[in-house]
């Protein structure tokens, strides 16, 4: 998949900018766990990588729908630790 094609997916693109700010990480042994590392500066960061992000067509993201992205993303990654590395721990 071309960068282009991935840039038009707001999904992929915020993804991309939180895992490249460091603002989120995949756990090392769970991959298709995402871990929100707390970095207050990053996830600002990776706001205005994305905000600075251009579809193919030339247009930006809309403001509202980007802030929403993002969120959801941040929502659903675990807090600092994996919560299936933590579980086998206590196994």
């Amino acid at each position: 998949m071309s960068i282009a094609t991935d840039l038009d997916d707001l999904e992929s693109a915020v993804r991309g900018a939180l895992s490249t700010t460091r603002a989120t990480a995949a756990c090392p042994f769970h991959p298709d766990v995402t871990i929100r590392v707390g970095d207050d500066a990053a996830e600002t960061h990776a706001f205005y990588r994305a905000r600075n992000l251009v579809k193919s067509d030339g247009r930006g993201w809309n403001h509202e729908l980007l802030i929403e992205e993002i969120a959801r993303q941040l929502a659903d990654a675990a807090d600092r630790v994996c919560p299936r590395c933590s579980d086998e721990s206590c196994a």
